[in-house]
């Protein structure tokens, strides 16, 4: 008891800490603090504040605040100047040449041992990031960015030249990806292990307390080099304020009460109490929240593992009928309350260059059943059995897909389990059908072409499917060749509809990014990416 009470009282005292931190961002008064304060909640706990680890929404999230990289993404996946304020790609693609600016400076820390405990950002530190970031003994998950790097050097100080091993048009998007961001040497040197906890960059907020598995406070970027349109300088907020209820209806409770101005996503357990069913706010949050909704470049799916020894995942006749046995419009009208996109086209989802317009799979459950009984007449099976694993989080999902394709004469098992255990088994190779997203990496339809890839077989790439198909793999080679944007893109497209016609998976829905904010928060915009960028986002005072 007395351990329990000592962990309580320390819990206290270090919130009490954190709460003295924040009035101090804002004066004496709570209500002059508010307005400077954004605050918001993860359910699931940061597990490194490092760049170099941002793997995860969380991560991202974080690390998005403190990092910068070479270049970034504006709202619509526009690449855009960061540190580099411009660059030249040559002729054949395969070399880039950076221009830093020379005006920014990581964030103050006392080993830098200058005047001002800071210094400017040259080449070189991106030089020791990349290093660092392919370093096997740093263990990076991002590593695979550069796979396809050759060389990447410092000709002077501001200049950086990577040269890439053949040409890939993704690139520039992929130095988008908070692993590229630039972190200072001296300061990763110091901290060793511990610099997940102590980070120092050169972004708009910079690091102040971590309290793991509770509160992460950051502070504003006094020196931030980038300004506003009208010249102001960025951020506006002095502070961000995070806490890690595990709890999605405590989260809620904290929301409705005012007590945190983001609530991210759409949670089954509050959907309801939220949104209508045909996804539009309920009368009696419409004075307090606002919604905003977006495309998300995330394509959610039922995968099938092709080398699984089960005579049903072999058929392409049962593969079909599950894409025309049930209905995705109804799906996601009553279980998703109206967010979403039915994914009646490839895998391609909504707001990415190179979406397949052309039609998939459509509710057709007279198809649907003339397939299953094809497939029964061919093989003598007249009891063919699907199992589909799934996490909790979607289970309504699959249970009302197993309920539509009883309906057309094929049984489905649906299997709950951890998250983490469909992971490792998707990896090794261990369930025959899947519930699954793909979300983008990087803002190019690429990204989802990949995992369907011969060469990207699991375990040595994302390839959860054992999906080949020789015309495919010659398409997708083809495209790293091919400079010519729209050209690219319909190569991208014919290969989505190889994907659609031999249905190693099962397309559910395009997600979208839903956000619901207080009427206060303004500046916060959505992007296809749902990263959270708060350099332009301010708060009103209330009342």
């Amino acid at each position: 008891m007395k351990i329990k009470h000592l962990t309580l009282i320390i819990r206290y005292l270090t919130t009490f800490y954190t709460f003295i931190i924040l009035v101090s961002c804002a004066g004496s008064s709570g209500k002059d603090k508010d307005h400077l304060v954004f605050r918001y909640n993860h359910h699931d706990n940061i597990s490194s504040l490092d760049p170099a680890f941002a793997r995860d929404i969380p991560n991202i999230w974080s690390t998005n605040q403190l990092f910068n990289g070479l270049v970034q993404l504006d709202d619509s996946l526009h690449i855009i100047p960061d540190i580099a304020k411009k660059w030249e790609i040559s002729d054949d693609g395969l070399h880039y040449t950076f221009v830093l600016r020379n005006d920014i400076k990581f964030h103050k820390h006392q080993q830098f041992k200058t005047k001002d405990s800071s210094r400017l950002v040259t080449a070189k530190d991106f030089v020791y990031s990349f290093d660092r970031l392919v370093d096997p003994k740093v263990a990076s998950p991002g590593n695979w960015v550069l796979k396809n790097v050759l060389t990447y050097q410092a000709i002077q100080d501001s200049i950086f030249e990577i040269t890439l091993k053949k040409p890939f048009p993704a690139f520039l998007g992929l130095m988008s990806m908070r692993y590229c961001s630039v972190v200072p040497k001296e300061i990763v040197e110091f901290y060793g292990n511990t610099f997940r906890a102590n980070p120092i960059g050169t972004g708009p907020f910079k690091f102040k307390l971590w309290e793991e598995n509770v509160k992460l406070v950051l502070r504003k970027n006094e020196h931030y080099f980038e300004k506003d349109a009208s010249g102001k300088q960025l951020p506006y907020l002095e502070a961000v304020a995070i806490t890690f209820l595990p709890d999605k209806q405590s989260e809620f409770l904290q929301f409705a009460q005012g007590k945190i101005d983001l609530l991210n996503s759409l949670d089954a357990s509050y959907k309801d109490e939220l949104l209508t069913p045909s996804g539009t706010l309920r009368d009696k949050y419409i004075s307090q929240v606002n919604i905003s909704k977006g495309p998300y470049l995330n394509s959610e799916y039922l995968g099938f593992y092709l080398d699984a020894d089960k005579e049903e995942i072999q058929s392409i006749l049962l593969r079909k009928a599950v894409n025309y046995g049930f209905d995705r419009h109804k799906m996601i009208k009553y279980l998703k309350n109206g967010i979403g996109t039915p994914a009646t086209n490839g895998f391609i989802p909504k707001g990415i260059p190179g979406f397949n317009t052309i039609p998939g799979y459509q509710y057709d459950p007279k198809k649907a059943r003339k397939l299953v009984e094809q497939y029964k007449k061919q093989t003598g099976n007249n009891n063919p059995i699907i199992r589909i694993a799934t996490d909790a989080n979607y289970q309504s999902i699959c249970e009302f897909i197993q309920r539509e394709l009883e309906k057309v004469g094929l049984d489905v098992i649906v299997d709950v389990m951890p998250s983490s255990t469909i992971r490792q088994k998707k990896w090794a190779g261990k369930l025959e059908s899947f519930r699954a997203s793909w979300i983008a990496d990087y803002p190019d339809a690429e990204n989802f072409l990949s995992p369907f890839y011969s060469k990207n077989h699991t375990p040595n790439g994302p390839n959860y499917t054992h999906f080949k198909n020789e015309l495919f793999d010659q398409l997708y080679e083809e495209s790293f060749l091919i400079t010519d944007t729209k050209l690219r893109e319909q190569q991208y497209a014919k290969m989505d509809s190889i994907i659609i016609a031999q249905a190693p998976i099962v397309p559910l829905y395009y997600d979208e990014v839903v956000r619901f904010t207080q009427k206060n928060i303004k500046g916060l915009t959505n992007n296809p990416q749902n990263f959270l960028i708060l350099k332009r986002v301010w708060k009103e005072k209330k009342n």
